[in-house]
């Protein structure tokens, strides 16, 4: 049963809720076991008085009885905000704890299979939290930029900071598909950007002074749109001169309202690069590549990759895995090599989002990267066998005998495999802890994520 605990008798041990926004702490999960005296310092550190803690998921061998503690006040509901939001549990699922291990070899593996799914789900419920409450404050963000430039230069930082300290764990960090809404198309292209190009500079071994110029440049590198009528925020075939011009303005524009907003040189260069390209091809200034700042060269990389995918109103939308193709095969020329070849290895041939046919014929999603295997990602899988609601969540690491045979556009899917899989018309990235990190932990991950 929860109670709750002072900060000041917090311990080593002790498994604790922070009930705070994921925005206002350190620590990846708002629910984690405090494993240092350097953590018990950090918690102090925000403000809280008191916190909820978990005696029965406790070490209980590491702890010392606290001098105070109570019963968490359950007429207070938990909070809901970001991290906290905590996915339902799966019917049956108390009671599926209890009963004694199936018999039979194929309710076994039936058990396993939903014990995978009540984990990933609630794995994805984890992320989407996440995502959703950056992009809120991203929205936040963009609404200061006109009335209070330096508060929005302070909060896009904090932002920045804030991916960057879910970033720092221990183990590998997998991309995951997250769901989007169009209407927040801004808001999702700037976090997309973001979160893979952080991704990208931590592997590629930046410093943290270059990820946080790199964060909070990729977050407000189109700010310039915010000067421009929306009919030139996306370029066109159909655009003539004039249009064109106005619309690579918004570099120009970018550049003002970061010095308004006073933002660190790293950061301002981000949103003055962020279209050149390595070949000289690219604008306002056509710079080749020894003058364009490696954050630069990864957001300018990434933008080309999320504008493939998630064109404007009137564009036509790549498959993620048409556009890395194209990417690799039309526009190699024009992007730093090793970051490109870096991000084909992160992302691998079929990113997230990418609709495949499996060597066994079905018809599957794409869910989850794990940068170390590329070609062996978690698929959503299209089953008719299997109701939706406890559709097929496959590790293809773990099939030896399947793999993918070809990717495919959505609208080539069969109808049925169509309504199953539901692929997004938009496509949104997080990322995560991969599965084997998770699994230390997995009988608790439905109800801690």
């Amino acid at each position: 049963m929860p109670r709750t605990v002072a900060v000041e008798d917090l311990q080593i041990g002790m498994f604790i809720r922070l009930d705070l926004s994921w925005l206002k702490h350190p620590f990846p999960l708002s629910r984690f076991r405090i494993a240092s005296a350097e953590q018990i310092a950090i918690i102090r550190g925000l403000g809280l008085k008191e916190l909820t803690w978990y005696p029965e998921k406790s070490d209980q061998a590491e702890l010392r009885a606290p001098a105070r503690t109570g019963s968490a006040d359950a007429s207070t509901p938990p909070s809901t905000s970001g991290t906290d939001a905590q996915p339902a549990p799966a019917a049956g699922a108390a009671t599926a704890a209890a009963e004694p291990p199936a018999q039979q070899p194929g309710a076994q593996a039936a058990a396993a299979r939903r014990a995978r799914l009540v984990a990933e789900r609630a794995a994805l419920q984890h992320s989407q939290a996440l995502y959703d409450e950056a992009a809120q404050v991203l929205q936040q963000t963009s609404a200061l930029v006109t009335s209070d430039p330096t508060a929005a230069a302070q909060q896009a930082q904090a932002l920045a900071a804030a991916l960057l300290d879910k970033m720092l764990v221990q183990g590998e960090l997998c991309v995951r598909l997250i769901s989007c809404a169009a209407s927040e198309r801004v808001a999702a292209h700037a976090l997309n950007v973001s979160v893979i190009a952080l991704l990208m500079g931590r592997t590629l071994g930046l410093s943290q002074d270059e990820l946080l110029d790199l964060g909070t440049g990729a977050l407000l590198h189109d700010v310039g749109k915010l000067d421009l009528p929306p009919r030139v925020h996306f370029p066109e075939d159909s655009f003539g001169s004039v249009e064109l011009k106005a619309y690579r303005d918004h570099v120009a524009l970018g550049v003002a309202r970061g010095r308004q907003m006073a933002l660190a040189p790293g950061a301002l260069a981000v949103l003055a690069q962020h279209h050149e390209m390595a070949d000289g091809s690219g604008f306002p200034e056509r710079l080749a590549l020894d003058a364009i700042t490696p954050a630069a060269r990864l957001v300018a990389l990434v933008n080309r990759y999320d504008n493939l995918c998630n064109p404007g109103p009137r564009g036509v939308p790549l498959t993620p895995h048409e556009a890395v193709s194209v990417l690799f095969a039309q526009n190699r020329g024009r992007f730093d090599m090793p970051i490109l070849n870096g991000f084909i290895r992160m992302m691998g041939i079929y990113p997230p989002g990418s609709v495949v046919q499996l060597t066994d014929e079905r018809y599957a999603l794409v869910m989850q990267v794990n940068a170390s295997r590329p070609l062996k990602p978690r698929v959503l899988v299209h089953d008719a066998a299997v109701p939706r609601d406890e559709a097929l969540l496959l590790d293809l690491e773990l099939e030896a005998d399947l793999g993918i045979r070809r990717s495919l556009a959505p609208s080539k899917l069969p109808s049925a495999a169509a309504i199953y899989l539901a692929p997004q018309t938009r496509v949104g990235y997080y990322f995560d802890l991969v599965a084997e990190a998770q699994a230390a932990e997995q009988p608790e991950l439905a109800e801690n994520a």
